[in-house]
């Protein structure tokens, strides 16, 4: 077994073309988001004749990214070396030196002492002769190579886990340490996919893909009756993805894009809960679906009728059936009337979803694996306080987006006994079972659901069903390792398939 991978420095020149703007070089930040939580020493090297302003910029963005900051002399680097390798705690590991072409020949006496020098050469000049040398053409590339090297030193224990996700989201799951670069304690590393760079050299060394998928969805039409993969758009990196893995059965998804797509229709959701019923038991609570009714249009002369047949009253919740992945999929109302439906501002065809009295409380309910965790939110008021709010403003519906802001009512609107109840109800038992249920209907790996308990009746009724959800709201040193420990259980899985 090799070396892994300890830590990389990137030239200062590859970061800052404009110190006196701090203009940065377009992927410059892109590349420090990805290394600055890859669980890797990150640093910036600058010479001692760089002037003061140039240098203050440089440890400008190292602070911003976490990154420290070294005097390598091009001339002679053996001090800044040994103050390197003080500072960050011995020798074991390489150290990847990222330098400009320009740069190359003042920097290759490094790799005698087992630095690998990562050239960046745009021009594409030819391979590198040096084996303690490696020659790139875009930044991109670099967490590329450290994944290769990684792979190389562990062997065939390595498990690489590709990621592919919006940067936003991505880097809200790397601040909390569950992408790192190197291998985790039950052997799994993690490679940022990128559309900059051609998708089957950096699947190559992946052996999963976690993706979320909802976040490439270029249109999702869920207005006729072919089949959801007929439906539903995906970016062309996303296609290009599946052609890849259609032609490459050894390369698995966590999880397939064809086991997500009930979890984008809010109707087929609605029609998979309706099984929970086998759950029930005598002598214990409940757990349920609410009732629903699907829309194509408001102005159905028979929609009070349609409503009353399926067991809803009003004030009901109104939903897009398109559950995430287009702008507009959480734009909903509460109806207080039969006539708020008209010229109702919500995407159609729509879900029309019973309104649940549960005293401002939501469990998060979070899956990963054959963990279940729960949190406690603050939600959306009881029926009474929602219909004061409404009367008192002459508002007619309430119109919010689901993601930005929930209707809310005065600030006495629930009481804290009514509170401790709830969650005196709650029943993490019934939701376990209800869990593993949705997991073998499902067939996904990581997901969440939301439940409110209803007063009165205590039925826990499950709302909301999502794919790879944050589970930000558990700690992160019980979270991170059951996510990893359900990726290697998936993958292993898969392996004696």
């Amino acid at each position: 077994m090799g070396s892994l991978v300890k830590g990389v420095i990137i030239h200062e020149s590859l970061l800052v073309h404009e110190y006196a703007t701090a203009s940065f070089h377009p992927s410059a930040r892109s590349l420090l988001r990805k290394l600055r939580h890859s669980n890797l020493h990150n640093g910036i090297s600058y010479s001692p004749s760089l002037p003061d302003n140039k240098v203050g910029v440089l440890k400008k963005m190292a602070i911003e990214y976490s990154f420290d900051c070294f005097l390598l002399n091009d001339e002679s680097s053996i001090g800044g070396v040994n103050e390197i390798t003080l500072s960050w705690g011995g020798t074991g590991g390489k150290i990847l030196y990222l330098v400009p072409s320009s740069k190359k020949d003042a920097f290759c006496q490094l790799s005698n002492l087992g630095w690998i020098i990562v050239v960046l050469d745009v021009e594409g000049a030819g391979a590198c002769e040096n084996s303690g040398v490696v020659c790139i053409s875009k930044v991109e590339e670099l967490p590329v190579i450290i994944c290769g090297l990684n792979r190389k030193a562990i062997g065939d224990k390595a498990v690489t886990v590709g990621y592919i996700m919006k940067p936003s989201r991505a880097e809200d799951f790397a601040k909390r340490g569950a992408f790192p670069m190197n291998s985790t304690p039950n052997g799994l590393m993690f490679l940022p996919l990128t559309f900059e760079l051609p998708l089957p050299s950096q699947l190559q060394l992946v052996d999963l893909v976690l993706h979320k998928a909802t976040d490439e969805i270029i249109s999702v039409d869920l207005s006729g009756s072919s089949q959801s993969s007929n439906r539903i758009t995906f970016s062309p990196g996303i296609q290009e993805l599946q052609r890849y893995m259609e032609h490459h059965p050894d390369c698995f998804a966590i999880d397939p894009l064809d086991k997500i797509y009930p979890v984008l229709d809010r109707l087929k959701i609605q029609q998979i809960l309706l099984g929970l019923d086998d759950l029930n038991k005598e002598g214990r609570r409940a757990i349920r679906g609410p009732h629903f009714l699907k829309v194509n249009g408001f102005d159905d002369p028979d929609l009070a009728q349609s409503l009353s047949e399926a067991k809803l009253s009003l004030p009901s919740i109104v939903k897009p059936q398109v559950a995430c992945g287009v702008a507009d999929a959480h734009s909903m109302a509460i109806t207080f009337r039969v006539e708020d439906f008209k010229d109702l501002d919500v995407p159609l065809p729509a879900i029309v979803q019973e309104y649940v009295d549960h005293s401002s409380t939501i469990f998060k309910i979070y899956v990963l694996g054959e963990r279940v965790f729960y949190a406690v939110k603050k939600s959306i008021p009881n029926v009474d306080v929602l219909t004061i709010s409404s009367e008192r403003n002459e508002l007619g519906p309430l119109l919010f987006d689901s993601l930005k802001s929930l209707p809310t009512g005065t600030e006495h609107s629930t009481a804290a006994d009514s509170f401790k109840t709830n969650i005196d109800s709650f029943d993490l038992e019934l939701v376990t079972d209800a869990a593993n249920w949705l997991a073998r209907q499902l067939d996904l790996t990581i997901f969440g659901f939301d439940v409110v308990i209803q007063e009165g009746s205590a039925d826990h009724v499950i709302v909301d069903v999502n794919y790879l959800p944050s589970f930000k709201e558990i700690p992160d040193d019980i979270a991170v390792p059951a996510f990893w420990d359900a990726i290697r259980q998936k993958f292993e899985s898969i392996k004696r398939k």
